[in-house]
């Protein structure tokens, strides 16, 4: 899947993180931009609409605002979190902010291939390393460790990817933004 602009195609996914003791199963809905690699995350102990609703209204949907650029198209599976009749949450957010939902085919995780490896990203240099260090007793603690591990991933961390070359995802961004400005 390619994209032109920052904002123009998200690629979403939910991640089975873990059972964490005393917490229970936990979940990663992430959200990554397949202009720049720009990513987001929202840790949640289900895999309900609502939770993947929550990563877009609070974190994606105003990172995107601060830029003044539209979100255009969400990437899912057919997940049940993302998927459903017309009065499903997921659905429903997405017509209500003018997004457009497009679907993989069933069992081709490939096609959402930019989240797909933002998942073994985050698994080996985020989760594999911090659940070996630290006992989270909440899901809140392991969200903070996950938003510092983030702030690194898009702002600090190269990625040699052909879209970044070499770049930080932030940098992919802003120069497109700046060239638009």
């Amino acid at each position: 899947m390619e994209s032109g602009t920052p904002g123009e195609l998200l690629s979403a996914d939910t991640f089975f993180v873990g059972t964490l003791k005393g917490i229970g199963k936990v979940y990663l809905h992430a959200v990554v931009d397949t202009f720049g690699s720009y990513a987001f995350g929202f840790l949640h102990v289900s895999k309900q609409p609502e939770a993947a609703v929550a990563v877009l209204h609070n974190d994606v949907l105003p990172f995107y605002r601060t830029l003044d650029l539209p979100v255009k198209a969400v990437l899912t599976d057919n997940g049940r979190e993302f998927c459903g009749t017309e009065k499903h949450p997921y659905e429903l957010y997405l017509d209500l902010n003018a997004i457009e939902h497009r679907r993989t085919k069933v069992r081709t995780p490939k096609t959402n291939g930019f989240v797909e490896r933002f998942n073994g990203t985050v698994l080996e240099e985020f989760f594999r390393v911090k659940m070996r260090e630290t006992f989270y007793e909440t899901v809140e603690a392991l969200q903070a460790d996950l938003d510092a591990w983030l702030v690194h991933y898009n702002t600090e961390r190269p990625h040699l990817g052909y879209r970044n070359m070499g770049r930080r995802p932030i940098e992919t961004v802003m120069s497109f933004v700046s060239q638009e400005g």
